[in-house]
This record gives C-alpha cells, structure tokens and sequence, in this order.
C-alpha cells in the first residue's frame, strides 16, 4: 500500500494530467502534497516508478504518465475522510492550525501544522483553510486582539485593502493590511503604536487572506 504522500502525488498527478494534458511542476507538486523540497518530490516520484503507478517519459523535461491507479487508499486518508463526513454531519470540520502568526513584529514563518482546529463549516465550505493564533496587539483597530484565532483562505495573490498573510524574505510572517504601490509593498498595522512597512515586492510572498476569526472567552 502506498503512503499518504505517496497516493496524494499520485491523485495529483492524474488530476492535473487529466485536466490539461500537462505534468504539474514541483514547485507545484511542492504545494500539493505539502512536502518542502524538490528533492522530497523527487524521492516520492523515485518510489512510484519503482511500484510501476507513474512512468516517466523520454526526452522530455518532468513528463510522466500515471500508469495505474491503487486500488486502496492509505489508512490514514480513509480515517481522515470518515472524521471529516462526521464532522460535516455534525455541521464543524476541522482545519489545520499551524501556530502563531505575529500581529506586531513578525516572527518566524509558520512551516508545520502542529494540530487541528474545528470551525463551522460554512466557514470553509469552498476553498483550501488554515487557522492561526494572534500574537501581537498591532491588528486590534479592525478588532483582532492577541490570543484570537484567525482563520485564513489558502491564496498567493491578494488586492489592495486585503489583509493578508506575509512571508517576508522566506523566514518571517506577519498579518497585515496589504498595499501595493509601484514596485513595492506596504504591510499596514492597524494600530496607530505600529508604523507601516514598506518592502520591495519580490521580498514579500502572499500566503493567504484573512476570510474570519473566532475568539475564546476563559
């Protein structure tokens, strides 16, 4: 039986190819299965052509044919399926929380989901969700105060007045209120204590859009 990375390439893969005739690129397999280096791609490619699911092509740069589909799914995805049916049922799904986000001085970016969170599912009934918890009093003009729980929509571009999830250089990630001008970004607090920062664009990545935010009273 294949792991879960391993029948997520797979699925994707297939997906892709049957959607538009092309293989997806690793940096886009990268995204899709949420694995962090090309080289970690290249190890799950490796294992399917090794178990004859996926064929690659002569003469052609990353083509690969799906060459048979596996019967069964992974244990882990049939386990994850039935608590989100359930979870459905009962009118909440569980999204990832990947930690603390800064709402003040940027901290180090958010890379590893550390556990579950569960929102009402209208919440994120269409797209792709993560949840963070503030750190920070720099966002709390628009009402978001240290210890909430933000929930963001998955996006790598975002308009003007969005407030967004910024890596900046690769290593930081704060919340903020996007502004582009020019060749440059704006990252705007929404606390007259904080002032705005501007970055050259290429130094600052989109990596979602704040879509709500649930607060706990203790």
């Amino acid at each position: 039986m294949l792991t879960e990375k391993q029948y997520n390439l797979l699925m994707y893969i297939n997906k892709v190819l049957r959607e538009t005739g092309c293989c997806p690129s690793f940096d886009e397999m990268k995204e899709a299965v949420g694995v962090k280096s090309k080289s970690g791609i290249h190890a799950l490619i490796e294992a399917l052509v090794e178990r004859n699911f996926l064929k690659k092509l002569p003469h052609k740069a990353r083509a690969l044919e799906v060459v048979r589909l596996p019967k069964l799914k992974p244990s882990s995805i049939v386990e994850e399926e039935k608590k989100r049916e359930e979870a459905i049922h009962n009118g909440m799904v569980e999204i990832p929380l990947y930690g603390k986000i800064a709402a003040g001085t940027p901290i180090e970016a958010i890379a590893n989901e550390t556990e579950k969170f569960p929102v009402p599912f209208d919440m994120v009934s269409r797209g792709r969700y993560y949840a963070l918890t503030i750190e920070g009093d720099s966002m709390t003009g628009i009402g978001i105060m240290d210890g909430d729980t933000v929930i963001i929509k998955k996006a790598d571009y975002a308009n003007n007045g969005d407030i967004v999830v910024a890596l900046v250089d690769e290593c930081e990630a704060t919340l903020k209120e996007l502004r582009k001008e020019g060749p440059e970004v704006v990252l705007i607090p929404k606390n007259e204590a904080y002032q705005p920062r501007r970055l050259e664009a290429g130094r600052v990545k989109v990596q979602g859009i704040l879509s709500g935010l649930i607060r706990t009273y203790h």
